[in-house]
């Protein structure tokens, strides 16, 4: 690929993965930190915009009864380090004036600006931690500080004319537009599925920081986004069907870039190499998917001695721990399988917030003390993602049909020859033909159920058996036919590289800018 035009996107996002620092909190992040990369390294001038979050986001202790207890993570001091200042300057907030300092990451031709509150000290207390705040007001003002700051930072140091986009991810940073008005710039990109997780304000305070007077008692952010983006973007077909219906007086601005991944950046680079240089085959994916789980259990070992995978069927289930990622059928499989030679890694955390999630961390730190065949990865991280995905026999993907916009975990791992048992669901149906390069189970849902409603239990009830009895003859498969097993992960990894590749993503978000090579 090559960048044919000569002008600056730019990224408003809340948070963002780079290799070093906390400054994410999860898929959002990742999607963004892989496209930085990627865009870096073909010459793109992507600037992402974002916010410094001095205490990171949560990790967790056990305590003595094996209840999670969060605490922050402060920032590395050799990712503070490499940061170099950029600008310094202030907005106004709260009828007050804060200070802010701009410090940028740089890599390739991207680069990342976070803000930072140099003073006073409440308003750097709004920024300490990402997506955790204690009011409904401090959220406000956590965001209207990234909406001020990209505004002022943007109007210092960009010129108007060399700005191609203007792209802002998810609803949160929707309050920018109100600050910076640049009409045909802005664009929005919505990660949320359904009709739950829209955020919203009080109109009494976008009144009082931004001189608007809405209608509504509650302002909804994405209704605002759309109304002022020149394009609005789903993150996968599903997705766009869905929200077609949800906001159809927006329909002719809505589209969709399915999400992907930074091949590069998540497959493992021995296995890499071989496919590049055209030398993978079924016999040297074997051996390699080999190595890998050789690899996995020295890292499992980390977190409980003995770990020995040899002769085991290797599960993984590994990402944000909450009600709609349905954790609760991996512990059902757990307890209900756990005479079969099957190993289970469990990865993931929740937010401090999210009482039912910490409950399934408990759940899960309770499995890994009791049974021989479960490992809890509770500290799960960039780092600790790539060598889950890319390790195990099989993903499990499990969200509740119509909530997941698209997800990129069995991307991660597909690109891994990892194949995937996954609900119909996101991204899902875009990639995995059932008993081909993976298998799926349960309804492709599109009408909005609540997961705590009697039908969503329904649902549940009839998608488990179907989940454990896809699962066995998985099993079955793998250990009286490996060779089947092994053509449909070579098939996973190959059908995946192309079509999941976040050069396909950066091409389809900007075809203006990059020019794609004929094939």
């Amino acid at each position: 690929m090559a960048v044919e035009k000569e002008v600056h996107v730019i990224s408003i996002t809340p948070d963002l993965a780079l290799e070093q620092g906390y400054t994410y909190a999860g898929g959002l992040g990742v999607l963004e930190g892989d496209k930085l990369y990627a865009a870096g390294k073909i010459g793109m001038s992507y600037i992402a915009l974002s916010l410094l979050y001095r205490n990171g986001y949560v990790d967790y202790e056990f305590d003595s009864e094996g209840n999670p207890k969060p605490k922050p993570q402060p920032q590395p001091q050799e990712f503070i380090s490499v940061l170099k200042s950029v600008d310094k300057f202030t907005i106004g907030l709260r009828g007050s004036e804060v200070s802010i300092e701009a410090l940028e990451y740089g890599y390739g031709s991207s680069k990342v600006v976070f803000f930072s509150v140099r003073e006073p000290a409440w308003a750097g207390k709004l920024i300490d931690r990402i997506y955790i705040e204690d009011s409904a007001e401090e959220k406000f003002y956590k965001y209207t500080i990234l909406a001020k700051a990209s505004a002022e930072f943007i109007t210092r140091n960009v010129k108007i004319s060399d700005i191609g986009y203007i792209d802002l991810q998810e609803a949160y940073t929707a309050l920018l537009p109100l600050q910076l008005r640049i009409p045909g710039k802005f664009r929005i990109v919505i990660h949320t599925a359904g009709i739950w997780g829209h955020p919203s304000f009080p109109r009494d305070l976008l009144a009082l920081e931004y001189g608007y007077r809405f209608i509504e008692q509650e302002v909804f952010l994405t209704e605002i986004g759309l109304a002022v983006a020149e394009q609005a973007f789903a993150v996968s077909a599903k997705h766009y069907d869905v929200l077609l219906k949800i906001f159809p007086h927006f329909g002719e601005k809505i589209t969709y870039v399915t999400n992907g991944v930074n091949v590069e950046r998540w497959m493992d680079e021995g296995l890499r190499k071989m496919y590049e240089s055209k030398v993978l085959n079924l016999d040297s994916l074997v051996d390699a998917r080999e190595k890998l789980k050789q690899r996995l259990e020295g890292f499992l070992q980390n977190y409980k001695k003995d770990v020995s995978l040899d002769g085991k069927f290797v599960i993984v289930w590994a990402r944000r721990i909450t009600e709609y990622k349905r954790p609760w059928m991996v512990i059902r499989l757990v307890r209900e399988l756990k005479d079969r030679p099957i190993f289970f890694v469990l990865g993931g955390k929740a937010h401090p917030q999210d009482a039912v999630g910490l409950e399934y961390m408990k759940i899960f730190r309770k499995l890994h003390n009791e049974l021989p065949n479960v490992v809890y990865v509770p500290d799960y991280d960039v780092h600790k993602a790539r060598i889950l995905l890319s390790s195990g026999d099989l993903l499990l993907f499990t969200p509740f049909s119509g909530l997941e916009a698209c997800g990129t975990s069995y991307m991660k791992a597909a690109i891994n020859g990892v194949p995937s048992l996954a609900s119909r669901d996101g991204g899902v149906l875009e990639f995995i033909v059932d008993n081909v390069n993976g298998w799926l189970f349960g309804e492709d849902i599109r009408e909005p159920i609540d997961v705590y409603s009697q039908k969503a239990g329904e649902i549940n009830e009839k998608e488990y058996s179907e989940l454990k009895a896809k699962l066995l003859q998985i099993l079955e498969l793998y250990r009286t036919n490996p060779e089947r097993y092994y053509s449909i992960a070579f098939s996973a990894l190959r059908s995946f590289i192309p079509r999941a590749s976040i050069q396909r993503v950066l091409r389809e978000y900007y075809p203006d800018i990059i020019k794609a090579p004929i094939l």
